[in-house]
């Protein structure tokens, strides 16, 4: 039986204002399998953000429902949800997002703050992951002192922290050169194989599809097709 970590269940998205509808999303569904790493791909507008923010639980479906080992998160919220995507999400971005006056150290520990952990613990944790993505020679520097790349992989190393079961990551070689966004997207590989975390990555780059083993694409906010090399 096949272990689905996300499965997204007819959803549509609905933006509404005083004089128009804009249908954003309509009546997608896919399952990915867990520890796969998908890619969301479409062209400008086509729905990838928005579907991204409902996969991210920053947006709620109008219709339809999102499950993220099992659970469904549409009717999550406050504290619950919080919880939720603190535990089980984690998050990579295109412009990094670190705080740039702490170290790339305490930028890894920032998630770990709202959990019952002592700060030996989570600095053993931070300097660990830090050390596996080979910075351990980078910990007490600041962002301002790192390339893009050690920049993203920093990133990356907070996106892992609280052992998520599903990472999203917005454009993450977006600002890299070719050689750093490769090193990215063979970490995201290594992760994907080796801690059975599954990774979806909207790119508007489709050379960047081919390292992954499932394709979503959304054309008008529908899906027009998947790739599964499973």
């Amino acid at each position: 039986m096949v272990n689905y970590s996300v499965k997204v269940e007819s959803v549509s998205k609905v933006y509404k204002t005083a004089a128009i509808e804009v249908d954003a999303l309509i009546d997608v569904s896919f399952a990915l399998r867990q520890g796969a790493f998908a890619a969301i791909v479409g062209p400008s507008g086509s729905g990838k953000s928005t579907l991204m923010h409902l996969l991210g639980t920053i947006d709620k479906p109008t219709s339809g429902e999102i499950y993220v080992d099992g659970v469904p998160t549409s009717q999550m919220t406050g504290t619950d949800l919080a919880r939720f995507r603190n535990k089980k999400l984690g998050f990579v971005f295109q412009a990094y997002n670190l705080v740039n006056g702490i170290t790339a150290e305490m930028n890894v520990e920032l998630p770990m703050m709202v959990n019952p952990m002592v700060a030996s613990e989570r600095r053993s944790r931070a300097d660990g992951l830090l050390a596996e993505l080979g910075l351990a020679d980078r910990l007490k520097l600041k962002p301002t002192q790192l390339s893009g790349g050690q920049q993203q992989r920093v990133a990356i190393a907070r996106a892992l922290v609280n052992n998520p079961s599903l990472i999203l990551a917005d454009e993450p070689t977006g600002n890299l050169d070719t050689k750093s966004g490769d090193e990215v997207i063979r970490l995201f590989k290594d992760i994907c194989k080796k801690q059975n975390v599954t990774i979806i990555m909207v790119t508007h780059n489709p050379d960047l599809t081919r390292h992954c083993d499932h394709v979503i694409h959304i054309k008008d906010g529908r899906l027009d097709k998947e790739e599964k090399r499973y």
